[in-house]
């Protein structure tokens, strides 16, 4: 498999997804009841996380590749 860079935004995009995704399999098998608009606040919240976490992952490697250039020798 190819390397490719972390991106932790997306991870979080997932596991709020994959909850989600659990409550309304929990709520159709019949363990719990799970109103429709219950997982919009979650998910809500799940995408802010994950802009916000992606800013800061592209701010750090941005001011990594920055401060990285100046002692690469042309």
């Amino acid at each position: 498999m190819l390397r490719h860079e972390f991106q932790p935004g997306r991870l979080i995009v997932g596991v709020f997804l994959t909850a989600s995704g659990i409550a309304y399999a929990g709520d159709a098998g019949g363990l719990w009841q799970t109103e429709w608009f219950a997982v919009i606040p979650a998910m809500v919240t799940g995408l802010v996380l994950a802009a916000v976490t992606a800013s800061v992952t592209r701010a750090v490697r941005r001011r990594r590749r920055t401060t990285a250039r100046p002692d690469a020798a042309p």
